[in-house]
């Protein structure tokens, strides 16, 4: 696979996809209303029926090219280190992240029935889910920008203070905007503001694909969501399992804000 020419940002959220796009458009609302958000920045590994595979829409995606993939460091493609793109890594803490999937693989028709959620956990926790095991993913990404030109934010510090990551990001991407654009890049990416827009909240994809109606894709948007699903023993469980696998990494995240 090869992308002449302009640096590509990669990264893994929606929220840090349409942040980038609010930036490459100065802010312009409208411009970012152009079409859905999974044609605007396509999904670099992703295929549906129907619809042009990620890389279909990259060969033909016009300049300064934008890329979203979740994929594991390792199996991202040679050509992305070898062009030194710019990578923008967004990491959630474990156990948001194991909840959000969750409901994620309920509604979302790819998946197979994720089982209870004590079932799922178990999934999380052994990486038999999509993508793998988290642990390898966020240590793999943490080891790697130490030697590439990636951006390796946190959602909980998106949570806290978004304007100052989005401050972070236009930093690195080297664009320079006014004080009044920032502010409306902040206001139409706030959580209130994506989920009731259909060209970010993903209620444009067909219902055979994502069932809404089992959960939206924009549940909550907060940090510490697990708490309100973990018994006693199952937060027993993870932690010691955490503990086990984050062992002698230098990463860290808050587990709620």
């Amino acid at each position: 696979m090869d992308y002449p020419e302009r640096p590509h940002v990669v990264y893994g959220t929606t929220w840090i996809s349409e942040i980038v796009d609010m930036i490459y458009n100065d802010g312009d609302e409208e411009k970012c209303k152009r079409d859905a958000i999974f044609n605007r920045v396509p999904f670099m590994e992703m295929s549906f029926p129907g619809f042009l595979s990620g890389t279909e829409q990259l060969a033909t995606a016009p300049l300064p090219r934008i890329v979203k993939t979740h994929l594991p460091v390792q199996l991202l493609p040679v050509s992305f280190w070898e062009q030194d793109c710019k990578m923008i890594y967004v990491a959630r803490n474990a156990k948001d992240v194991a909840v959000s999937y969750y409901h994620f693989y309920q509604m979302a028709k790819v998946h197979p029935d994720p089982g209870t959620l004590d079932e799922f956990l178990g999934k999380f926790m052994a990486g038999k889910v999509a993508y793998g095991s988290w642990y390898d993913h966020v240590k793999g990404w943490w080891e790697k920008k130490k030697a590439y030109r990636i951006l390796y934010m946190f959602y909980e510090d998106m949570k806290k203070d978004p304007k100052r990551e989005i401050e972070k990001v236009l930093q690195f991407l080297g664009k320079d905007l006014k004080e009044e654009v920032v502010n409306k890049i902040l206001h139409h990416t706030s959580f209130q503001e994506m989920k009731k827009n259909p060209t970010v909240n993903y209620e444009m994809m067909p219902t055979w694909a994502m069932d809404h109606t089992v959960s939206p894709f924009m549940r909550k948007g907060i940090s510490g969501d697990w708490k309100n699903y973990f018994t006693v023993a199952q937060n027993e469980r993870f932690d010691a399992h955490y503990k086990e696998q984050m062992k002698g990494s230098t990463f860290r995240c808050q587990m709620e804000i």
